[in-house]
């Protein structure tokens, strides 16, 4: 080896730790700009951003690396740089699994958890319709031993001639079915100002689908202490449910039980697409429990059961499913709720299985 070459190679070794501390240096600016945006609520990967930094390392470029090499170099230091601030800005959500190892367990004074690893159940109509509508439901719901009921009191719809619900009028009908039956109310909220009132009558606040970026109704929920059960967006992706929950939690409220009820997609042979592998990535992510919402998803009976044990099966902590006494009459969703003798036989057939899940005798 010649006296140049190893000068040559002793130069490169130094560039070599020289750009090292540069990296480093550069990961933790782009750390604290992670940080920033965290706090400001805005996304990690700007491509506008990214776009403008290569076209100005190209026309800065005076070689021997051509234009190309130049920009796949830089796009790997910043996809690094981007990935950094992801891990660092996840190890701040307050839902993360990063933060919090250990599951969160919501329990209820009737006895009732979700998330303590027994498969819990959801089951109810719709729409609040009535006092008798309610009260048969939940009648069946407690000869079970059931421990929820859900039911809409404020609905809101696709079009603005559909039912919309009966109000304050319709939580005070589940009010009274919860001092009849013991059953948790779990329903749905969607004007912020409604929290306080409702706060009498529900166990449970839901948000639903079309509210999932309501971020006001979000904070809302969050600077209550009472469960929230969050559903997903008809088209949000996981990451977006995600932060749509650490909304919540960002205002002291960690008692947040997710819902997968089927994102829309291209595919119509039902309502919505069950994103069935949503449930273990949430579940790995966050430290929140999931449930299954099998009548949304699908919007076709016949294939609820299936898609329940499906749910059970990637570890749901429980399912959803809308049941009504007389679906032909039902003010809303009449084609996708189970009558009482349908909802037999799904119960008959979920039931048994959520209990081998329970007793550890299937994984």
């Amino acid at each position: 080896m010649t006296d140049k070459i190893q000068t040559y190679r002793e130069e490169i070794v130094e560039i070599n730790n020289e750009i090292l501390k540069l990296l480093t240096k550069r990961g933790e600016v782009a750390q604290k700009i992670g940080e920033e945006k965290r706090k400001q609520g805005t996304v990690i990967y700007d491509p506008q951003r990214e776009k403008e930094m290569i076209n100005e390392l190209v026309e800065k470029n005076e070689g021997p690396f051509n234009d190309n090499v130049i920009k796949q170099l830089f796009k790997e230091i910043f996809k690094a740089s981007t990935d950094l601030q992801k891990s660092e800005n996840e190890k701040h959500l307050y839902v993360s699994r990063k933060l919090q190892p250990e599951d969160t367990i919501v329990q209820f004074d009737n006895g009732a958890k979700i998330g303590d690893g027994q498969k819990s159940f959801v089951f109810g109509p719709c729409s609040v319709e009535s006092q008798e509508q309610v009260d048969e439901v939940a009648a069946n719901l407690h000869k079970k031993g059931e421990k929820f009921i859900r039911g809409g009191a404020f609905k809101p719809r696709t079009s603005p001639y559909d039912f919309q619900g009966l109000g304050e009028e319709g939580l005070q009908i589940l009010k009274n079915t919860k001092d009849r039956y013991d059953l948790n109310i779990v329903s749905e909220i969607v004007n912020p100002a409604h929290f306080e009132m409702a706060d009498q009558y529900v166990d449970v606040f839901q948000i639903g689908a079309r509210n999932m970026q309501n971020f006001e109704l979000l904070k809302e929920a969050g600077r209550t202490r009472k469960p929230v059960l969050l559903k997903r967006g008809l088209s949000a992706t996981i990451d977006e449910f995600v932060y749509a929950a650490e909304y919540i939690a960002s205002q002291g409220n960690n008692n947040i039980i997710l819902c997968e009820r089927g994102i829309r997609t291209y595919e119509k042979a039902t309502r919505n697409t069950l994103d069935i592998s949503a449930v273990p990535i949430l579940k790995q992510g966050t430290h929140l429990p999931v449930m299954v919402d099998v009548t949304h998803s699908t919007g076709r009976k016949d294939i609820m059961i299936p898609t329940a044990k499906a749910g059970l099966a990637v570890g749901a902590d429980g399912i959803m499913a809308e049941i009504h006494p007389d679906p032909t009459v039902a003010l809303s969703d009449n084609a996708q709720q189970m009558d009482l003798d349908e909802f037999e036989t799904f119960y008959n057939e979920i039931k048994p299985l959520a209990n081998m899940y329970n007793e550890g005798k299937i994984k």
